[in-house]
């Protein structure tokens, strides 16, 4: 994990949620661990009203091993002040033949390290067609 300090934003959560996503999938190692390594002790989450603390999110990794996603995010704009991080972006998922495009508007603090300790996010699912690519909505 890179710190934020001297990272393109975009690039930095693109990364962030891609190498949590791929260590909990890729390996057998506690997922408290592995929420440890990317999260502080006393990380804050709050995605459409719902607050996750550490022990939620680490509850949250139980589905996510055994449906096993693959993700690939699109980071449309990012920017950064010190540790705090704001990105609109689309978050690409498939699980079980079916396809999903969440788009995401985040506002994050990072430590120096690169750990997030809080976040709040809201998020709409958007239409996708049949390659998994996000559908533009018509004016």
């Amino acid at each position: 994990m890179r710190p934020l300090g001297n990272t393109d934003p975009k690039q930095f959560i693109a990364d962030f949620f891609t190498c949590f996503t791929e260590d909990l999938l890729q390996t057998d190692e506690d997922a408290a661990l592995i929420v440890d390594r990317y999260h502080t002790p006393d990380i804050v989450e709050i995605a459409d009203g719902h607050r996750m603390d550490r022990d939620k999110l680490i509850a949250h990794t139980r589905p996510v091993r055994k449906n096993r996603p693959t993700i690939r995010m699109e980071v449309h704009e990012a920017i950064a002040d010190e540790g705090r991080l704001a990105a609109r972006y689309t978050l690409h998922s498939s699980q079980r033949g079916k396809d999903l495009a969440t788009e995401v508007y985040f506002f994050g603090q990072f430590t120096p390290e690169g750990r997030m300790c809080q976040a709040h996010m809201t998020t709409r699912t958007v239409p996708v067609d049949g390659s998994g690519e996000r559908q533009e909505a018509a004016s």
